[in-house]
């Protein structure tokens, strides 16, 4: 009976005294101080330096801006913000309670956690986030927190997360997410990754409205729509390449890369004015030859009568005729110097008599 007496002293005591000095909260022997429902705004300052444990739930607290919060209690261990609807997180604000091993800042309206804000609580095992309204994780907050072991998410406003915070998360053993509206397209693959490495349960979808309440663990990549919109993005990445090493290929001096396309527009219209002319070229040379070629006169046709050539000068009139004969012995000496000869140029019906029709003319 003595032990028990001497409990309720002790209790009774502590109540005479947090009375005497002017604070509202309760306390036990054991270093908890319970200032749940007290409407505070700040923390009372009147407190035992000793205290372990601190509850001040369901207050009306305002976090300082420039300084820390509790800054004269070394040995407390657990503190409950929870329930505090104006709590706002600055950098450094918890960063004198170096011994914290569990901090609860459930339902505070949180939609944001600065990367600083958790700097020092390098003992930090449990850290409660649920039912606030965190829209994205800006996960380098978890870096000071060396020896946290449960991260509570569920309940925020998470509608993806990217692969990075899921690198970071991957050294905190247990993370609840469950009942955030998680969208299930194919960004949520490295959570649906993540999440069967852990085997964990009970993480839903929330859109699209086909896939809602649906497990996301047990979804597969066409369900997630990842088939068509991988092999678009292969592509899209094959095309990059391609436009890269192009752009490498027929890049100027540093500098004036980025404006390289005129010039090569320039290049390739040039390239192709030049092939033309020379196409040209080569087409009228060849058309002019083939005019000069077909420029021959017929030989001078064969006198049937006596058996000689037309152009022997015994029988052509060297009076009237002369001038013209030599004009055209001059005409074809001048046609002849190309050294075209055309085949079969002198008809059948032109060819020189045979021996057996001079007899026969002959004999007439």
């Amino acid at each position: 009976m003595a032990p028990t007496c001497l409990l309720c002293w002790v209790c009774s005591l502590l109540c005479v005294w947090s009375v005497v000095m002017g604070h509202p909260c309760s306390l036990d022997h054991q270093g908890w101080a319970n200032c749940s429902g007290k409407t505070l705004q700040h923390a009372p300052s009147s407190l035992p330096r000793n205290i372990t444990s601190l509850d001040l739930s369901f207050n009306s607290l305002v976090m300082p801006h420039h300084r820390t919060l509790l800054q004269h209690f070394p040995s407390l261990h657990s503190l409950n913000l929870s329930s505090n609807a104006k709590l706002t997180l600055s950098p450094a604000v918890f960063s004198n309670l170096r011994a914290l091993r569990l901090l609860d800042l459930s339902s505070c309206s949180i939609s944001y956690i600065h990367m600083d804000t958790f700097k020092g609580l390098g003992n930090l095992h449990t850290l409660l986030l649920r039912n606030n309204s965190l829209q994205e994780l800006d996960v380098p907050f978890l870096l000071p927190l060396k020896a946290l072991f449960h991260l509570d998410l569920q309940h925020n406003a998470l509608v993806s997360v990217d692969t990075w915070s899921l690198q970071l998360m991957e050294t905190v053993p247990q993370v609840r997410l469950e009942g955030n509206p998680w969208a299930c397209d194919c960004s949520v693959h490295p959570l649906q990754q993540w999440l069967r490495r852990r085997r964990a349960v009970q993480v839903t979808c929330v859109s699209p409205p086909g896939l809602r309440g649906q497990e996301i663990t047990a979804l597969d990549s066409q369900d997630l729509g990842c088939q068509i919109e991988q092999r678009f993005a292969r592509e899209l990445n094959t095309t990059q390449q391609i436009t890269v090493t192009e752009s490498n290929t027929t890049a100027l001096p540093a500098g004036k890369g980025g404006r390289s396309w005129p010039y090569l527009v320039g290049f390739l219209v040039t390239a192709i004015g030049i092939s033309i002319l020379i196409a040209l070229a080569a087409k009228c040379k060849l058309a002019h030859k083939n005019f000069a070629s077909y420029r021959h006169r017929p030989l001078p046709e064969i006198s049937s009568i006596g058996g000689r050539p037309m152009e022997d000068s015994s029988s052509w009139d060297r009076g009237s005729c002369g001038s013209h004969s030599i004009a055209d012995a001059a005409d074809l000496q001048a046609e002849d110097d190309d050294g075209f000869i055309e085949d079969n140029y002198i008809q059948p019906s032109e060819q020189l008599p045979t021996k057996e029709e001079l007899e026969l003319h002959r004999s007439i």
